[in-house]
């Protein structure tokens, strides 16, 4: 295990590349690492993740009482406890607020789609944990449905969260998810997505053991998602939406439509379909 001095070095590079990349903004986001095996070492309240010092740094016990430090741990220190009680394999903790996997939090959409081969080795799927005031004992709880199984999950009108074997794997994976949330907003923006077929996706779940990924959990490409709430939590595996390919890796597949109410019939639209209602709507408000 790295060196204290190492580890808040570390702290405070991985706070600058996550403000440096607009991940946070203001005193948004808190990094934790373990420091021992009964110890953590957390940034603290009210700080800018980009303008950290080493010497700011809070040490905890596993119960959240701090042992060393000047300033107060994160307020959101719960979640990061939570998260070490279920996962004695993790050894890091990163949460922030990337603007685009952000914005899939909001919109209620799980990053769930077979869609890159890499994040499917690497994440498996991205769920959405439902929503919690932050800072309360309700976070923890939202988060505590998903972390057996996963190493990263959106937090429903919050932001990301991220786990790891190191600190830097713990950033990487929240690297991972805002570049996935990009390039999934982009594809359905041009109208379509071609979906990794159930079978490739059991390729790459074999592929795993040799690239040397230990993930929390086998990635699972059947049936166990809701059409307009995304994926079921499930403790046992990462559930991932990909179809059957008869055949073919790759499955075309249109972009969704957006969750309909109850009663209300299911209207899919492509992009140009959608940019000519906007600009008519746009041309009847002159």
């Amino acid at each position: 295990m790295s060196s204290e001095s190492t580890l808040r070095a570390d702290i405070v590079e991985v706070g600058r590349r996550m403000y440096a990349r607009g991940y946070t903004a203001s005193n948004d986001g808190n990094i934790s690492v373990r420091l021992g095996a009964d110890r953590l070492l957390m940034t603290p309240k009210s700080v800018c993740k980009g303008f950290m010092t080493p010497d700011m740094m809070c040490i905890t016990d596993l119960e959240g009482r701090k042992l060393q430090g000047d300033r107060d741990p994160s307020s959101e220190m719960l979640m990061h406890l939570e998260v070490y009680r279920q996962r004695p394999d993790v050894q890091a903790v990163v949460h922030a607020h990337p603007p685009t996997a952000t914005g899939f939090a909001v919109a209620g959409i799980p990053l769930d789609r077979a869609v890159l081969a890499e994040v499917l080795t690497t994440l498996g799927s991205i769920p959405i944990a439902e929503y919690a005031t932050p800072s309360t004992k309700e976070l923890p709880e939202a988060v505590r449905k998903y972390i057996k199984a996963h190493d990263g999950m959106l937090l429903a009108n919050h932001g990301a969260l991220t786990v790891g074997g190191d600190l830097y794997g713990a950033y990487y994976k929240m690297e991972t998810i805002e570049h996935f949330a990009k390039i999934s907003l982009v594809a359905r923006l041009l109208g379509r997505e071609n979906l990794l077929s159930r079978e490739e996706v059991t390729r790459l779940q074999e592929l795993r053991g040799s690239y040397g990924i230990k993930a929390p959990a086998p990635i699972c490409a059947e049936t166990g998602t809701d059409p307009d709430f995304g994926s079921v939590p499930d403790q046992s595996s990462q559930v991932v939406q990909a179809p059957p390919g008869a055949g073919s890796r790759l499955v075309p597949d249109s972009v969704r439509s957006i969750a309909k109410a109850d009663g209300d019939q299911e209207i899919r639209l492509t992009y140009r379909e959608l940019s000519a209602l906007i600009e008519d709507a746009v041309r009847n408000l002159r």
